[in-house]
């Protein structure tokens, strides 16, 4: 069995194994990694060699820790990508060349409308229907996105919305709340089969989908990193962040929001951002922790997102692709029974 995994941000991680009676044997790790000392290398191998297949990625990720000798230096890789990698080719996950991908940027559509097309493409996706997709959004309206766990009352301050012409809709996904300012922000959604991430763990996914976009930043002078569990970061703060859901048909949705442009003043009237939610982040300031892509780049948003769609194209082998007509109809009526309603919006009061 053969499994890899790119680092994000670091080296290419591969494992070759056999499994006999249960248990992983003729372990060998390789890559492009650096390791001191030497030997090292044969000690991470025999710590793999005997674990029973069905150990997870983190208790393959302590055996490997626990068999390096002390002083031990591993650049561009850790014990946790060994155990992704070993996990990876136990279950013979594919790679992202393994599928034939398209990229969508068609014209703007309502806040809702994109939250019923992330539905509706995931489970695409999932169902064997549509090819693996990154699309890029576009929208004619001001929105508050939240997530779709969070309070609404604790979230959003109805009055501020108002006043600012913020809609307020929930999504499908975890996380955070999105302040979606007309012509601000840049956000984009990955749909993929559960194959692709097969074998990692969901912090270890995030950072695996989003590792394109750290090369696009990159590629527009930006020191982007990745903070998990769900941080894209620069120099001066954090850029975006991403969410997932992942749908019992084996699609899944991978979705990020980056800032383009900013109002600080315009974020604190419309959310409600607490302290406690700023006190992991070294800040007392909500509008500074954030660190938008006008003022780090000086370009118009317009060539991020064709930078976004070059990087991803280019990687991947993608091509251009489209939503169909029967996918815009699919997403109008979830709008309608789902999207749009009381009782979706106001799911967590």
């Amino acid at each position: 069995m053969h499994g890899e995994y790119k680092v994000p941000g670091g080296k290419l991680v591969v494992v070759d194994l056999e499994v006999r009676d249960g248990h992983i044997a003729e372990f060998h790790l390789a890559g492009d990694f650096f390791l001191e000392p030497d030997d090292a290398l044969a000690d991470i191998d025999a710590a793999v060699t005997g674990l029973p297949v069905e150990t997870d990625a983190s208790a393959i990720a302590a055996a490997v820790r626990s068999a390096l000798p002390e002083g031990a230096q591993l650049l561009g890789f850790t014990p946790e990508a060994v155990g992704t990698a070993v996990r990876r080719a136990l279950v013979t996950a594919p790679g992202w060349n393994a599928f034939d991908w398209e990229v969508v940027h068609e014209p703007p559509v309502t806040a809702r409308m994109n939250l019923a097309l992330d539905e509706v493409l995931t489970t695409r996706v999932g169902d064997g229907r549509r090819n693996p997709t990154l699309r890029l959004w576009e929208w004619n309206e001001s929105a508050v996105i939240i997530g779709s766990f969070q309070s609404y009352r604790n979230e959003v301050d109805p009055a501020g919305a108002a006043r600012h012409g913020y809609d307020v809709a929930r999504r499908i996904s975890g996380g955070g709340a999105m302040l979606m300012g007309a012509n601000a922000i840049v956000t984009y959604s990955l749909y993929v089969p559960a194959s692709l991430v097969a074998g990692m763990t969901f912090a270890d996914s995030y950072a695996f989908l989003d590792d394109w976009v750290l090369e696009a930043l990159r590629s527009l002078g930006i020191d982007a990193v990745y903070q998990p569990l769900n941080d894209i970061a620069g120099p001066h703060g954090k850029i975006g962040g991403a969410a997932q859901k992942r749908l019992a048909n084996g699609g899944v949705l991978h979705h990020a929001t980056l800032s383009y442009d900013m109002d600080g003043e315009v974020m604190a009237e419309v959310l409600r951002i607490g302290r406690e939610k700023l006190s992991d982040k070294g800040t007392t300031s909500a509008a500074k922790r954030v660190d938008p892509l006008r003022s780090q780049t000086g370009l118009p948003r317009e060539a991020i997102v064709e930078r976004f769609i070059e990087t991803f194209t280019k990687r991947y082998g993608a091509v251009p692709g489209r939503i169909t007509d029967e996918e815009y109809a699919e997403a109008e009526a979830l709008v309608a029974s789902k999207f749009a309603t009381d009782a979706w919006l106001h799911r967590v009061p």
